[in-house]
């Protein structure tokens, strides 16, 4: 019965992991749905603490990067101050439009991400009395920076995803 626990857990994983492609929380999901099993079947030693600590630290780096990318591509672009802000602002309201306009599930989540995140950045920077040359480049840089956070979002998923996988079945 062990092994039916744990392939459930492996193929539900893989419906998460496919959430975190459309910029959704699926690597917490992941997590929690591990968790969730561990603690059920903790009798029968299906996960160690090691694992369990491991992916949990995986979704919060994952969190981290997909959040910071965008605001570091932007600075790296030489955007002002407050610019960040507006990046997250802009790649948040950038999926949500981008999910419906785009009803492709991948490809709107993300492109509208990027595009949110590049917008918002380069408008706060026209706001803030730059040229559109400077603030095209600082959006830029907002939407490499946002697209580089999810694949890396992505990747942590990819590994939570291994591990529980390998876990589950390891004796």
């Amino acid at each position: 019965m062990l092994y039916v626990w744990a392939t459930a857990l492996v193929v539900l994983n893989v419906c998460w992991l496919a959430l975190v492609v459309m910029q959704l929380p699926g690597n917490w999901l992941m997590v929690l749905t591990t968790l969730l099993v561990a603690w059920w079947q903790w009798d029968q030693q299906m996960f160690t603490v090691g694992p369990l600590v491991a992916i949990v630290v995986l979704a919060s780096v994952g969190e981290v990067l997909e959040l910071f990318a965008g605001m570091a591509g932007a600075k790296k672009a030489g955007a002002g101050r407050w610019t960040p802000l507006a990046v997250l602002m802009g790649a948040i309201a950038g999926a949500i439009v981008g999910t419906f306009v785009i009803p492709i599930p991948v490809v709107g989540s993300l492109l509208g991400a990027c595009a949110g995140a590049c917008v918002g950045a380069a408008g706060f920077e026209m706001m803030g009395g730059r040229g559109h040359k400077a603030a095209f480049k600082v959006g830029v840089g907002a939407g490499i920076g946002q697209l580089m956070g999810s694949v890396s979002k992505l990747a942590c998923g990819a590994s939570i995803w291994a591990i529980v996988a390998v876990a589950a079945f390891w004796p």
